[in-house]
């Protein structure tokens, strides 16, 4: 962690594949940041990806053998490290690397023993339901009836009231 760096305020979104993780996390950035709010996201991939792929001058310095490339413009930067067989970073040092900001969602993470809110789909690759064996979901948002859940349960298209509900758990410490 970067000395004197603050802990952000950080709020899970986790289900299986096909969930609706990606389509809420997108459309909770923008609720937040319409009401004000400076948003930061970690998003985990389970894929090697790219992107810098094809002919561009960074991919080529990748390939080339740097560590790390840093691509910078007027309008954006972004750094590249290529692992070269280390492990992948702990999510709390991912965190530490981010500017200070009023909240980071966290796409996918599933296991992380952070607060979160379970999305489930009919559609999903997987059914078993993570609020059963994780006490850190929060809530659940569903595209179906949630039974017994014991945790908030919000339909999946609820954005305002997902938004309302992190805030008020932001705002109650």
């Amino acid at each position: 962690m970067k000395p004197g760096a603050a802990v952000l305020p950080v709020i899970g979104i986790a289900g299986w594949k096909k969930s609706g993780k990606t389509t809420l996390v997108t459309r909770l950035i923008t609720e937040l940041t319409e009401r004000g709010l400076k948003v930061a996201t970690v998003k985990h991939a389970h894929h090697a990806f790219q992107i810098d792929d094809a002919e561009t001058d960074s991919a080529r310095h990748r390939r080339a053998g740097a560590s790390q490339v840093a691509i910078v413009s007027r309008d954006r930067w972004a750094m590249i490290t290529e692992l070269q067989g280390r492990a992948e970073p702990e999510l709390a040092e991912v965190l530490s690397w981010l500017d200070p900001c009023d909240l980071v969602i966290v796409e996918g993470y599933k296991g992380a023993a952070i607060p979160k809110i379970e999305v489930r789909r009919t559609a999903s690759f997987g059914q078993e339901p993570l609020a059963a064996k994780d006490r850190m979901v929060l809530a659940i948002a569903a595209d179906h009836s949630v039974e017994e859940s014991g945790v908030p349960v919000f339909a999946l298209d609820d954005v305002a009231g997902i938004a309302d509900f992190i805030l008020a758990r932001k705002a109650a410490g």
